[in-house]
């Protein structure tokens, strides 16, 4: 395995040897990957999904600048199961057991998605651990008013047979241990997007430079957009008061899954997210005089 990701590696321009490792974590053999050198950053990527099916077309650009560590959480890709639920808090827990066994003292995350949630809860749960965090359709609330009634009756009615010949049940079942255990997994993720949270309180300590990321058609409406930068402090006037700690970052004609399928979207992020990272924040006015 660690020959064919060096060798993808050269193919594609990673600065750096890509490595492909399994560290217990939590009763997990949780995978990750390392590609590049610099300061480092955490990708977390969406349910069902993986290290190549959510990162692979920017990690190139971002192990340019950055030491790379692209996980695969409880029971996605090669990472093992437990006999716990999928829970943000627990994937946070593990993201935190995996720094310290990396011997990584801070570092910063970027989630798509699930992902996004985890690197919020991780800047709540861990903040001694995060420099900054860039999540892309994920917020501190999640109820029936935030992404409304059909949507939850949607996932109520999500069953292992719906997802029958797709690449999400593909790729499991090539990358997984177990790959018998699919119906598994769609019945805890079935279980983590039924349950509700309001994180508000917490969402708004978080004191780290962040960067949020929707589609102008996400899941969440515009309403809901507006409000999570509000409270995040990202609504100022920037040429009189300089920028605050938050972006935010809306693509246009983009629904949730193609905040990452859309190859547009992927370059835009190539060149939003790293001059995010690199940027002094929160920066002086830029207003003349």
């Amino acid at each position: 395995m660690k020959t064919a990701l060096l060798a993808a590696a050269f193919a594609l321009g990673f600065v750096g040897v890509a490595q492909a490792e399994t560290a217990k974590i939590n009763g997990l053999d949780m995978y990750y990957e390392v590609h590049g050198e610099g300061e480092p950053l955490v990708l977390l990527h969406g349910a069902y999904m993986s290290v190549d099916s959510n990162w692979a077309g920017l990690i190139p650009t971002l192990a340019k600048d950055h030491k790379v560590i692209a996980v695969e959480l409880q029971s996605h890709g090669h990472t093992s199961d437990r006999d716990t639920p999928i829970t943000y808090e627990g994937m946070s827990d593990d993201v935190a057991a995996l720094l310290d066994e990396l011997k990584i003292d801070k570092a910063a995350l970027f989630g798509f998605s699930m992902g996004g949630g985890v690197a919020i809860r991780f800047a709540i749960d861990h903040p001694e651990k995060v420099t900054r965090i860039v999540a892309a359709s994920a917020g501190y609330k999640y109820d029936e008013e935030t992404m409304g009634p059909d949507f939850m009756k949607m996932i109520e009615g999500i069953t292992p047979e719906m997802f029958a010949g797709s690449p999400f049940e593909g790729e499991f079942k090539r990358l997984n241990p177990h790959p018998e255990n699919f119906p598994v997994l769609v019945d805890k993720l079935k279980q983590l997007d039924l349950t509700t949270f309001d994180w508000s309180a917490d969402f708004a300590k978080i004191s780290v430079p962040s960067l949020y990321i929707y589609g102008d058609a996400d899941i969440v409406g515009l309403d809901y957009i507006a409000k999570h930068h509000q409270a995040a402090g990202g609504l100022v006037n920037g040429d009189m008061l300089g920028l605050p700690k938050t972006q935010l970052l809306v693509l246009p004609g983009t629904s949730h899954i193609n905040v990452f399928f859309n190859p547009a979207n992927i370059e835009i992020m190539k060149a939003v997210v790293p001059a995010f990272l690199k940027q002094e924040l929160p920066a002086k006015p830029s207003f003349p005089g």
